[in-house]
């Protein structure tokens, strides 16, 4: 009974719209909770373990970003069920073989507790390892969107930077995104609810009108 319920708490995942489940945990920055973050987003990710080639070029990667994410009232939370201790060694050995400080937490989730509240383990990949998820998690502590990426494919960063963006363009003008878009380009109007609405659509100033469905402007 106990092996069942483990199982099922492992395979226990949030959605998006849902509450980021709260947690303490330690990390290669000291102690941290979720709540300390409230009023900034944050970009939790979890990656399969220390010292693995894939991983560190990932940390790399979202080290070079994570200034940009700063000015974004973003932050970065990183995740393995790895010590402190490891990670610190690890971080360590970036620095020296990289030339890159990695400013960011490692949470250091030996008990697996976070990562079976954020279902971060795939049992069909692997019953030991985190997967690499990320989880965008909004200034109200909120989902805002998940990803998860298998243990052999190192993830996209410009994408999560994009879609940080995105989300936050969402929120502040009450618009859509298209396909591909990046910063500065033009968003997707709410289509019109009613047949007067869509009748007007096309006579609407500051609107790039396609059809009745769909149109664009800048914001």
């Amino acid at each position: 009974m106990e092996q069942i319920q483990a199982e099922q708490q492992q395979l226990t995942m949030p959605r998006i719209g849902d509450p980021a489940p709260a947690f303490e945990a330690a990390t290669s920055r000291g102690n941290i909770s979720l709540k300390d973050y409230k009023g900034k987003w944050v970009v939790l990710f979890s990656h399969p373990s220390d010292f693995t080639p894939v991983c560190t070029t990932e940390f790399v990667a979202f080290q070079e970003i994570y200034p940009e994410l700063k000015q974004l009232n973003t932050e970065l939370l990183g995740l393995s069920v790895d010590s402190v201790s490891s990670h610190i060694a690890w971080i360590r050995s970036i620095e020296e073989n990289f030339d890159t400080s990695i400013e960011f937490p490692v949470i250091a989730d030996l008990d697996r507790n976070v990562a079976m509240k954020y279902g971060m383990i795939m049992p069909g990949e692997s019953q030991v390892e985190t997967s690499r998820a990320v989880f965008v998690i909004d200034d109200k502590q909120t989902i805002r969107s998940i990803i998860y990426y298998p243990l052999t494919t190192g993830r996209n960063m410009q994408e999560i930077l994009r879609l940080v963006k995105a989300l936050q363009a969402t929120d502040e003008h009450g618009v859509s995104t298209p396909a591909n878009w990046q910063e500065g380009e033009k968003v997707v109007v709410s289509p019109p609810k009613s047949q007067e609405e869509a009748a007007k659509r096309a006579e609407e100033e500051n609107i790039e009108y396609i059809d009745w469905y769909i149109s664009k402007k800048e914001i």
